[in-house]
């Protein structure tokens, strides 16, 4: 329960089509945000990051509600913890920032199927982001009990959300469904009331303005360093004549994807473009202030020519650091706003230790299901995918026999780039077959073995597509389809789904007197495994970022034991090169 002291004065944020402006109070105002992702920031720093935000001299953030973050599974809403975003809005309302509120449904945001839950995709047949019903009724029972949350914290009822942005950059997506944006346009004015400020967010094209803006819902752009100030804002006017100039997404960094070099965007560039749209009178979030971390499997994924996955840092080459420190880049923003709008700004300060761990392995993942999937396999003649099991993120297991003696190398394909989104191959677990099969980048590898031998897949969902995907096909994970061997398709699977989250957090491998299973005897190999190690911390632990040099790629897990300032953590992966 969060307290609202709600003044004796009315409360009101509107826009003023006459001069151009939004109204707060009655009186003319320009908002200079940044994006904070409360999802992608532990919630012991939330407060931190929010402080520095404030201390810059941002007088609002603009934060995402991912729905899968709360609504893992159908029905079963989560808002404690790292989840509770009541929390955070009234850490930023104490902390003087207002809110810019953007619920989704669908949010992108480099976020795990762009938000939208996996348990969607139980159903084949659904269109998602559109107006079937399927969809519709799963959108408006999240709707029901987040708006209903969020309503107390509107400006006008005494909180800090000072505008709510229906859907996101809609006119990107391909259906083009003002059905859809109707009815989410009726959902959010039933429970948020008929005097929320309403928006829409999209590219600068006029295709993406035509399909993602609707009456009602006030039409706001966004646009990066490397786009024409001006001829963005005409844009903007074609679509809402009067009103405020709003640029909702100023990219101030870009995203990574695994495998390419760290994105950036040249400070003097961003600085300078916002000092003119700060002076044109124009209302301005930066997207990201601060990116943050992709933790757990929450990385997203885009798929243009191919498959790319974003990676677990989402630093964004944002003002704040992925640690929060402030760079030249905040800097360089700070001194712009102290120009254009003189008031909080402070000094912001950072601080780094590096420390150095060994690790030893506990053993190859083949000889630790018993641990791993402690609930055992589920039989099937074909492969079925992470979401027929209802087992959404991190890896399964496949296996199955040789159907005959293959003596020479073979190959093994996956038809119509049915692996999602990378699979580990072995021939009798650890020996000399070795390879991968990955989305759009490897569809074949050879394998030789005897009738009988065991053919191990290991999958790993590397994250949901999260922007402009047509079907539900494209969304799943696993093995899609059968593979084939030569001329036999593969039958007979054993499908471990691995429950590594539950397994580490018990406490294993270390234990340390939790009661989890023994440590198996396993034998050696060159497989995917598992290895621990322990990092004793001078002191409290703060920030700790893993550098693994002469590793390919990993998935840590880790278990924090504060008494003793240590932090056991596990890594799975293998050490040499696939």
């Amino acid at each position: 329960m969060y307290l609202l002291c709600v003044q004796a004065e009315e409360r009101t944020f509107s826009i003023d089509l006459d001069r151009n402006c939004f109204l707060k109070d009655g009186k003319p105002f320009q908002y200079i945000s940044g994006s904070i992702h409360y999802s992608r920031v532990p919630r012991s720093y939330w407060k931190d990051r929010l402080t520095k935000m404030y201390m810059s001299g941002l007088n609002a953030i603009q934060v995402y509600i991912p729905w899968n973050f709360h609504e893992s599974e159908q029905g079963v809403f989560e808002f404690e913890g790292q989840k509770d975003v009541e929390y955070f809005l009234n850490l930023a309302n104490q902390t003087g920032l207002l809110v810019i509120l953007r619920p989704g449904p669908y949010i992108c945001a480099e976020w795990e199927m762009g938000g939208l839950p996996a348990w969607l995709l139980h159903n084949p047949n659904i269109i998602l982001r559109s107006a079937d019903s399927d969809y519709l009724q799963a959108v408006s029972d999240w709707m029901a009990v987040l708006l209903t949350k969020m309503r107390p914290w509107l400006y006008q009822n005494g909180g800090n959300i000072i505008s709510v942005q229906v859907e996101n950059e809609y006119g990107s997506y391909f259906a083009c469904d003002y059905n859809y944006l109707r009815h989410l346009r009726t959902l959010f004015r039933f429970f948020l009331g008929e005097d929320v400020f309403l928006f829409t967010t999209d590219g600068n094209t006029d295709k993406e303005l035509i399909c993602g803006t609707l009456e009602g819902l006030y039409a706001t752009i966004d646009f990066g360093t490397d786009t024409n100030i001006t001829t963005a804002f005409k844009r903007q006017r074609r679509f809402e004549p009067k009103g405020p100039l709003v640029n909702s997404e100023f990219y101030t960094g870009w995203l990574d994807h695994w495998g390419d070099k760290h994105a950036s965007v040249e400070t003097q560039k961003v600085s300078r473009m916002l000092e003119d749209m700060l002076s044109m009178g124009a209302s301005v979030n930066m997207y990201m202030f601060e990116g943050g971390t992709n933790f757990g499997y929450w990385n997203g994924a885009d798929l243009d020519s191919r498959f790319r996955s974003v990676v677990t840092s989402y630093d964004y080459n944002a003002p704040l650091s992925e640690a929060g420190d402030p760079t030249d880049k905040l800097l360089a923003i700070r001194d712009v706003i102290k120009n254009t709008h003189p008031r909080h700004i402070h000094d912001i300060d950072g601080v780094h230790i590096s420390l150095s761990v060994s690790l030893s392995q506990v053993g190859n993942v083949s000889g630790l299901l018993d641990t791993l999937c402690p609930q055992g396999p589920v039989q099937s003649h074909h492969p079925l995918t992470f979401e027929e099991i209802k087992h959404y993120y991190g890896f399964m297991l496949y296996r199955t026999l040789l159907p005959r003696n293959i003596p020479d190398p073979t190959p093994l394909i996956s038809p119509m780039n049915g692996i999602h989104d990378r699979a580990y191959v072995f021939c009798e677990w650890g020996e000399e077959n070795l390879g991968v099969l990955e989305r759009d980048i490897m569809l074949v590898m050879n394998v030789t073995g005897r009738q009988g031998d065991q053919l191990d897949i290991l999958v790993e969902n590397m994250g949901r597509v999260n922007f402009v995907s047509l079907c539900v096909l494209f969304f799943l994970q696993g093995l899609l389809g059968n593979l084939i061997l030569g001329n036999d398709v593969l039958t007979d699977w054993l499908i471990f789904p691995l429950d590594l989250d539950a397994v580490i957090s018990g406490g294993w491998p270390q234990a340390g007197g939790i009661n989890v299973p023994p440590k198996p005897k396993t034998k050696e190999g060159r497989g995917p495994a598992v290895y621990s190690g322990i990092l004793k911390t001078p002191g409290v632990a703060w920030d700790t970022f893993l550098k693994l040099t002469g590793w390919t790629k990993v998935s840590l897990y880790l278990f924090l034991c504060i008494l003793y300032y240590y932090l056991p953590f596990t890594l799975f992966w293998t050490k040499n090169s696939l």
